[in-house]
């Protein structure tokens, strides 16, 4: 026996458990890997590892060898190593762990086993001695019963073979599960989590396709490819402070600078789904104004081009960052579904003397937008994003997090009116009835349901197939 002074386990080696029930799941699993589980693809000769078992009798890896023996039949003597589980993932995941380190024992105990075998054959050669002995049906059973099972210990000559294994097996246990780790994952992966694997996946397809393309392909099509995902270098908050110059640091400061009134109807532009235009000359105050009024939206509702030579259009991008000279299409100035943010700097003052501080003071912003709608009404998010920015008691670190909370409570609206008109495509009057429960009527109620249908767009595929898989397979159950 041996004990882990750092845990307190026992580790204890004996001929049998001691336990009945343990006893018999132990037994049939030796049973088992020594006659019927038997894998001939994946353990030519039946020497090899195997996994096999049930929920019931618990998870079993096997690996079976032979040990050379000169009084045995074929002269060898089959023996298995098994490890026995309940936990199923466990025992796979080990599996290159407990194969690596079981190979080294089998072999020392086949190698040993052989200079045995090599000795005793060098002085009595059983080969040519049974060839020459008497066959009869007479003598045949009390051949086959003469020749006992010799022990482990007297095939290696190892005085002090189970003491070795018993530390070697210990080791295992113990390093086995040193070695894997449990993480708490608390609830299910949230839309933004689901929305970036998804992109990441598509970004990899895309890029794998443009790369095994016969003939080869411009190097300008990968980067266009990350734009459009909106995984550009340019949108990553690490960069974001590498850029020179000064940049908005919070929704808080962008809010300040702009002025309440000016602010609000730029985030009420974002929050409705339209197409946010910044021009200017300085590409670092533009990216970090795009990174703040992004964590307003759930990530599967944002298109960003930080920088572009040329308009694009909104189904692109709603986020479009451009020069001072890139001039706005005629339809899309007289749109009211985007907004136009003009950033010129005061040429009385130097760029390189201005600071995050004094933005207000060297920056002039124009905002314009053919929108003629109002702005102060809603929707609701506004209303109680601004109530929190307004609060001087609150930090920046408390109005993310309440962000936070309202676009996940937005986005169970969204998910419960996708359901409710997308899936199972219920009436006007029944949608009314579910918005009034969302508590999406009232003052403001028509931007509450425009920001509703937008952020139905930014669902994930997964969640979307999910729920169309569902809704098949309830219609299916009643027939059957």
């Amino acid at each position: 026996m041996s004990i882990d002074e750092e845990t307190g386990i026992r580790f204890l080696s004996h001929q049998h458990p001691r336990q009945p029930q343990l006893f018999s799941v132990v037994r049939q699993a030796c049973v088992r890997s020594l006659s019927c589980e038997v894998n001939s693809d994946v353990c030519p000769g039946r020497e090899g590892p195997i996994f096999f078992g049930d929920e019931q009798h618990g998870f079993v890896f096997s690996h079976t060898f032979f040990i050379k023996d000169s009084l045995a039949r074929g002269f060898q003597r089959w023996y298995s190593i098994v490890m026995v589980a309940m936990d199923r993932i466990y025992l796979i995941n080990s599996w290159p762990f407990l194969l690596r380190h079981l190979r080294l024992t089998i072999h020392s105990l086949q190698s040993t086993a052989l200079k045995v075998f090599d000795n005793e054959q060098g002085v009595c050669p059983q080969r040519s001695a049974r060839m020459n002995s008497v066959f009869s049906p007479a003598v045949f059973p009390h051949q086959r019963s003469g020749n006992a099972a010799r022990s482990l210990t007297s095939l290696t000559q190892h005085q002090n073979l189970w003491a070795s294994l018993h530390s070697s097996f210990s080791w295992l246990l113990k390093a086995c599960g040193s070695r894997l780790t449990e993480k708490l994952l608390e609830g299910a992966p949230t839309e933004d989590t689901l929305v970036l694997i998804e992109r990441q996946t598509e970004q990899e397809e895309e890029m794998s396709c443009w790369e095994g393309a016969e003939g080869g392909c411009s190097s300008s099509l990968p980067h266009q490819l990350q734009s459009e995902l909106g995984l550009d270098i340019l949108c990553d908050n690490n960069k974001l402070n590498e850029l020179p110059g000064p940049k908005f640091r919070s929704l808080r400061h962008l809010r300040q600078v702009l002025g309440a009134g000016e602010f609000r109807q730029l985030v009420w532009h974002v929050l409705m789904g339209n197409q946010v235009i910044w021009r200017g000359d300085d590409p670092g105050l533009i990216q970090s104004a795009f990174t703040v009024l992004k964590s307003l939206l759930p990530v599967g509702c944002v298109r960003s081009v930080p920088l572009s030579a040329q308009y694009e259009e909104a189904y692109k991008c709603n986020f479009l960052g451009l020069s001072p000279d890139v001039p706005i299409p005629t339809h899309v100035s007289a749109s009211e579904f985007s907004v136009l943010v003009d950033v010129s700097a005061d040429r009385r003052c130097p760029t390189s003397a201005v600071g995050e501080e004094d933005i207000s003071l060297n920056y002039q912003f124009a905002i314009s937008s053919a929108n003629t709608q109002p702005t102060d009404r809603g929707p609701a998010l506004l209303n109680k994003l601004e109530v929190a920015l307004s609060n001087e008691n609150l930090s920046v670190d408390v109005v993310s997090h309440c962000l936070l909370c309202l676009k996940e409570e937005w986005m169970n609206k969204v998910k419960v009116l996708f359901k409710f008109s997308k899936v199972d495509g219920r009436g006007r009057e029944d949608t009314q009835k579910v918005l009034a429960l969302l508590g999406a009527t009232g003052p403001g109620e028509e931007d509450n349901v425009r920001l509703l249908k937008f952020w139905m767009t930014g669902l994930s595929k997964t969640y979307k197939s999910h729920l169309m898989t569902a809704v098949r397979g309830g219609e299916r159950s009643p027939s059957q």
